[in-house]
């Protein structure tokens, strides 16, 4: 399998794993009668620390793993995953970092180191994306 194979499925996997563990905590809350089932906020916003920063860090995974799966997908069809190999793993070693810290604290620290590592996977995504647009000219 391909790095970019790896990380696309490694990327799907933590989206999953963080919804699997949202969903306990989230169980965890209803089963010990602190809330109805269907008394969440979507964004979770109504939760305290851990579970609004989980649930905040598990939609930042869904709303970025199109985008990469789009990266990966048209790297596979045009033949260049030497375009994407590459960086495919830093990519999710990025998204791994961002996912924990952003789970770890909201302090302005977090925030930044968080944003580095956003900013760091745009950086990859564009230089993709530049050249797979290249490769054909």
């Amino acid at each position: 399998m391909s790095n970019t194979a790896v990380a696309l499925v490694g990327f799907a996997g933590w989206f999953i794993l963080l919804t699997l563990v949202l969903a306990i905590y989230r169980s965890s809350l209803v089963l010990g009668g602190r809330r109805a089932a269907n008394a969440f906020a979507t964004d979770g916003s109504d939760l305290p620390g851990l579970g609004a920063r989980l649930t905040r860090a598990r939609d930042n995974c869904f709303e970025t793993l199109p985008l990469f799966a789009a990266l990966a997908l048209a790297a596979q069809l045009a033949g260049r995953l030497d375009v994407t190999d590459g960086l495919a793993l830093w990519v999710l070693a990025l998204r791994l970092a961002q996912s924990l810290v952003h789970i770890a604290s909201t302090s302005v620290n977090a925030v930044l180191v968080r944003a580095n590592l956003f900013f760091a996977q745009m950086l990859i995504y564009l230089w993709w994306v530049i050249r797979l647009f290249g490769a054909g000219a």
